[in-house]
């Protein structure tokens, strides 16, 4: 049995290489293993819950932790053991402190930069640049992000069914790439998505852009990243505009900007919620410990108007939270049979890519008091979207609720990863490098 061995670099190469083709259908698989892992039993396929222990958290040192992710497809086992720092609690204050600060806009200037040409610094005079606006309020906001990257250092574990090994995999970018797979599968549907925000300016970030330009590139022509930080920010935009491995993606839509929001410069409030209303889909991606946002911005009567895709990625544990929860509350709640104001559907529920994770762990969902009725697995979803828009296709009238709902009304997804996801996505990345010959296979291992 050969041993295929993938670093961080290797998997980085060959992701990068991905045609939109390649990504749909390693998408496609995906949504499949979810689904047998909403659906399935041990008698159907080795991807169902009952097969996916619950992962096991150890205290490192250095306010670390390092997980133990063992997880289960028809094909593989696998285990990822990574190790990331453990995002403290914020000492900012309550939740509310986010929108009762008041805002201080300085005279910094609106800085923009062309599709050719990378950002400059902040203090570069805006005559000389042309997309790129920065806002920022005092600094005592609660912190977008942990002081520490919690980036994931590790590895994932591959064996056949009979207990060969056969893959070995860094851990770091292949955890980024598949979340991003994941929370975008949802947002392929999306029947508006020209104009997207970003918060966080990390591997997943990038991989969420990516991905979304991949899959509706000509489509979107504003992507919003806000950071803290505005020169992580700056690297971030810096890479897509000068590096090759972007040049195709810049080449092919000629109507694409990027905009750079940080609290550390300008009118951020304002712009903020500017950003956030005008998004057609947003991507949380920090380990927060405080709501991004204010919660008014999506609940209150203008706020509700536009239909939004809405994913949350980034805080995995109960003391972290991306989204406020009066606005999964207001998700949830039952719709009144009168009111005087139009705003974009609901569908009663929010997505989560596991129940019984993001019940235990999700601190947008414990801290929203959320019961497990209130909740639906994406791979139970995923296939009941399919039914209905195969139907559509046929001339029959599906379920135009549920369709409508998905690609156009207030959908929000939450995840705090699951080890099936990298198993999953591992087989594919090895069979891939496999045949584009990127790594080290051991032959007879």
């Amino acid at each position: 049995m050969p041993l295929t061995v993938l670093s961080d670099a290797d998997i980085h190469s060959l992701l990068f290489s991905l045609t939109r083709e390649d990504v749909v259908a390693l998408q496609e698989n995906l949504a499949e293993a979810l689904h047998e892992y909403s659906t399935g039993t041990q008698e159907t396929t080795g991807c169902c819950q009952t097969n996916q222990p619950q992962r096991i958290s150890i205290p490192a040192t250095n306010n670390q932790t390092t997980l133990f992710m063992p997880a289960s497809t028809s094909k593989s086992r696998g285990i990822k053991i990574a190790t990331l720092a453990a995002s403290e609690p914020s000492r900012h204050g309550s939740l509310t402190s986010l929108h009762s600060t008041p805002s201080i806009a300085s005279s910094a200037s609106s800085q923009s930069t062309s599709q050719s040409t990378p950002p400059a610094t902040p203090a570069t005079p805006a005559s000389q640049m042309s997309n790129l606006s920065l806002a920022g309020s005092t600094p005592t906001d609660p912190s977008i992000a942990s002081s520490q990257s919690t980036s994931p250092i590790g590895s994932l574990t591959l064996l056949t069914a009979s207990g060969q090994p056969y893959g070995f995999l860094a851990a770091s970018e292949l955890t980024a790439f598949r979340t991003a797979l994941a929370a975008t599968m949802l947002f392929t549907r999306r029947t508006n998505v020209h104009t997207i925000a970003v918060f966080g300016a990390g591997a997943q970030a990038l991989w969420h852009i990516r991905l979304a330009l991949l899959l509706r590139g000509p489509e979107i022509h504003h992507v919003h990243i806000i950071n803290r930080k505005f020169e992580r920010a700056r690297e971030l935009m810096t890479n897509i505009y000068t590096s090759p491995e972007w040049k195709d993606l810049r080449k092919s839509n000629d109507k694409l900007d990027f905009s750079i929001v940080s609290n550390e410069y300008g009118e951020y409030n304002r712009l903020l919620k500017d950003h956030v209303r005008k998004s057609d889909a947003i991507f949380c991606c920090t380990p927060s410990t405080m709501p991004l946002f204010p919660p008014e911005y999506l609940t209150s009567t203008e706020g509700r108007k536009k239909g939004r895709y809405v994913s949350a990625i980034g805080s995995y544990r109960q003391h972290m939270i991306e989204i406020h929860p009066d606005i999964l509350r207001q998700a949830v709640a039952p719709e009144h049979k009168h009111h005087h104001h139009r705003h974009a559907q609901k569908g009663g529920v929010i997505i989560v890519d596991s129940l019984s994770a993001c019940m235990k762990e999700a601190g947008e969902i414990k801290q929203a008091n959320l019961t497990p009725e209130q909740l639906v697995e994406i791979g139970e979803l995923l296939m009941v979207k399919k039914a209905a828009m195969k139907e559509v296709a046929e001339g029959g009238e599906g379920e135009k609720g549920l369709k409508n709902w998905l690609q156009g009304g207030n959908v929000i997804y939450k995840s705090v990863g699951l080890g099936l996801m990298d198993v999953c996505v591992g087989e594919d990345l090895v069979m891939l490098s496999r045949e584009r010959g990127v790594g080290k296979t051991f032959e007879g291992f």
